[in-house]
């Protein structure tokens, strides 16, 4: 084997440890960041529920919302996700209800009933914010989603800024906790190659 293969093939190798490696301390880093900047809309992103009632997961992001905007974080809470085949309810629409129940005023919060994952939520998220003459949010989801749902915003065309539930199921545990972020790492990279070839990102969550 040649020196010059050599050392392709070892930088290489370091490549995928070391870009791996950045991205998962990148989703650990902003998983810990609350950032409260004042925003014209609070984002929560959606999670499943059963029949018009939120699962836990997402009941933790709709409480965690409820509180920003009771502290005067942003004057509207947009509840984000569509339905899956069967459903009578939708994500956004459960988000809504649920929220209601927790005493914020209904005439501020909107439900954005569309998209089956995060980049389809939140570009429907964007051109609602726009038309509203909107621009920045907050967004409220489980930790290690933070990341990835902020470079999804920002790519949409929205000024993001994170702040995560800190209770629910998504962060009971470290071996849960840990699950995500190497979960998430994958995601993060599917997603940066596909902006990179500029194909569409079909990824789940």
């Amino acid at each position: 084997m040649s020196r010059a293969l050599g050392w392709f093939l070892v930088t290489a190798l370091l490549l995928c440890l070391v870009v791996p490696a950045f991205i998962s301390f990148r989703v650990w880093h902003v998983a810990r960041v609350d950032d409260r900047t004042p925003a014209d809309a609070i984002v929560v992103l959606g999670a499943a529920q059963y029949d018009g009632v939120p699962t836990p997961v997402f009941q933790a992001r709709l409480e965690h919302a409820a509180d920003l905007y009771e502290q005067g974080v942003a004057p509207q809470v947009i509840t984000v996700g569509g339905s899956q085949p069967g459903d009578r309810f939708t994500e956004a629409g459960s988000g809504r209800a649920y929220l209601t129940e927790l005493g914020v005023p209904p005439e501020v919060i909107v439900a954005v009933e569309t998209g089956s994952n995060t980049i389809g939520s939140l570009e429907a998220v964007a051109l609602t914010v726009r038309d509203q003459g909107g621009r920045s949010v907050v967004l409220v989801s489980d930790p290690t989603h933070s990341y990835r749902a902020r470079m999804m915003a920002e790519d949409a065309g929205l000024d993001a800024w994170t702040s995560p539930t800190r209770h629910g199921p998504a962060v009971w545990t470290r071996e849960n906790q840990i699950a995500s972020i190497v979960r998430e790492t994958g995601a993060v990279l599917w997603y940066q190659y596909h902006r990179i070839v500029g194909t569409d990102v079909d990824f789940p969550g």
